[in-house]
């Protein structure tokens, strides 16, 4: 009978401690957010998640540091008074009769008491132009026809002109508006009945025109001094398959390619066996498989995800003290990074960074002694412990940026090129084709390369359609 009980109260201990486990394991998940994840900011206010707001109204680590909206200092736009040279009059005079009887067609004109300015667009609509193609005789018997125009291409067919093909591209790749809402828009706003079919033979047409451009600006990325990589995932093809969406880019140049999530993947992008410059990057595990990088490539781990692993171990660990130095610690070096190089400087004050980075390691230190290993793989260690094995073993890819101002802290950029997929697949949800899919990454990687030139949007689209696509100019580079 006791040994029974004995039994029984040693499988209800194990079972207790099971669900402990899933209990922590549940209440992680949903204290999962933007300041200590790398969750986007739109899962913050989703039913049952601690999203930063609230968290900020508690006090705790990660809570926004600013306020929504327009920041203090930050340029504005209103709509200024322009020249009569620039703007077209027109002179409106009071119509009607005076309180007197008299007629005020008549009255005497004192000029100009007050007037407005109302900016505007004209109605959009679509106008149908026939091009005659005259043949002509010359007196030695040879006959010419006059070729069509470039918009048309072939004579007698109807085809629709350069401005409302690149309004389709504009709506579904800049915009990310659905195929057929597009189609509507168009029929609405311009009186075209266009179809779905040509939407998207839009998109592979112009993705062939631009094939160049991209294979150019892959070779620009492959031979820069920084490049930011990332990922994201992205539901693409008839069975709906998560894939993902590598980017590289630069403060000039962006590239991306669609794949699987694997080192193979990675490595058919073409860009990091390739390049010999610095990698920024996150801590995903693909970044530092053999094989993906050239031998020697040096790397920069992101600081701003290492922040949001620091807020959550912060959380984790509440009466720990080495957290909240650790992320003091960064926050500081990169606060000097870019005072230094908005001053010109080559690198971090050394007096200003020895210090800050001794206060991080010490922090570190503290923490690999906080939180112990329990045995087994790295991928079974607590978050906590793999964060701080990386900042340990890595401390020169986590500060790497603090003795070279022309490395950046953060991949911030690969994140803010990458954001549009994310919009998109909100809109429209899963992309139906993986061919569809990367015609549209290949635009992308024309379109964000050509306004980070200044291009816009619109000309660098009718450009393409003309057979005249923007070439970016290499320019700019600095080798390493």
């Amino acid at each position: 009978m006791v040994r029974d009980q004995a039994a029984q109260l040693a499988g209800q201990a194990v079972e207790l401690e099971q669900l402990r486990a899933e209990l922590e394991r549940v209440k992680r998940l949903v204290s999962r957010n933007s300041g200590n994840s790398s969750m986007p900011p739109s899962t913050d206010d989703l039913p049952g998640r601690q999203g930063t707001r609230k968290r900020a109204a508690e006090g705790q680590p990660g809570a926004p540091k600013r306020a929504r909206g327009k920041q203090p200092g930050a340029p504005g736009s209103a709509l200024s008074w322009l020249d009569e040279a620039d703007v077209q009059v027109l002179e409106r005079r009071p119509q009607g009769s005076c309180a007197c009887g008299a007629d005020l067609a008549g009255a005497a004109d004192e000029g100009v008491a007050r007037a407005c300015q109302v900016t505007d667009v004209a109605p959009v609509t679509a106008s149908t132009v026939e091009y005659r193609m005259h043949q002509v005789r010359c007196g030695c018997g040879r006959a010419h026809v006059a070729p069509p125009p470039p918009q048309a291409g072939v004579a007698n067919t109807r085809v629709y002109g350069v401005n409302l093909r690149a309004f389709v591209v504009y709506l579904l790749i800049v915009q990310h508006v659905p195929v057929q809402r597009c189609v509507q828009l168009v029929a609405d706003m311009a009186g075209a009945g266009v179809s779905a079919g040509f939407v998207h033979r839009m998109l592979a047409a112009l993705a062939a025109a631009v094939a160049e451009v991209v294979a150019a600006i892959k070779t620009l990325v492959m031979v820069a001094a920084v490049v930011h990589f990332d990922e994201t995932t992205v539901r693409a093809g008839k069975a709906g398959v998560t894939q993902y969406v590598w980017s590289a880019c630069t403060d000039w140049y962006t590239l991306f390619t669609l794949g699987r999530r694997s080192g193979w993947q990675f490595r058919a992008m073409g860009v990091g066996p390739a390049f010999r410059g610095v990698a920024v990057h996150d801590r995903y595990v693909v970044y530092d498989q053999a094989g993906n990088f050239a031998d020697g490539v040096q790397h920069q781990l992101c600081c701003a995800h290492l922040l949001r692993d620091l807020a959550d171990a912060a959380e984790t660990y509440p009466q720990a003290v080495w957290p909240q130095q650790c992320m003091r610690a960064l926050r500081g070096l990169i606060h000097a990074a870019n005072l230094a190089r908005a001053a010109g400087q080559a690198e971090i004050d050394p007096a200003v960074r020895e210090e800050l980075v001794r206060q991080f390691r010490q922090g570190v230190l503290v923490g690999l002694t906080d939180v112990p290993r329990t045995g087994g793989p790295r991928d079974k260690q607590p978050p906590a412990r793999a964060l701080l094995e990386d900042l340990h073993c890595r401390h020169d890819d986590v500060v790497r940026f603090c003795y070279d101002t022309t490395i950046p802290p953060t991949n911030n950029l690969a994140e803010r090129d990458l954001r549009p997929t994310k919009t998109q697949q909100k809109i429209s949800g899963r992309l139906t084709s993986d061919d569809a899919t990367t015609n549209r990454l290949t635009i992308r990687s024309y379109l964000s390369t050509a306004a980070k030139h200044g291009i816009d949007a619109m000309t660098a689209i009718r450009d393409a359609i003309t057979g005249n696509p923007w070439m970016p100019p290499a320019a700019g580079i600095v080798h390493p």
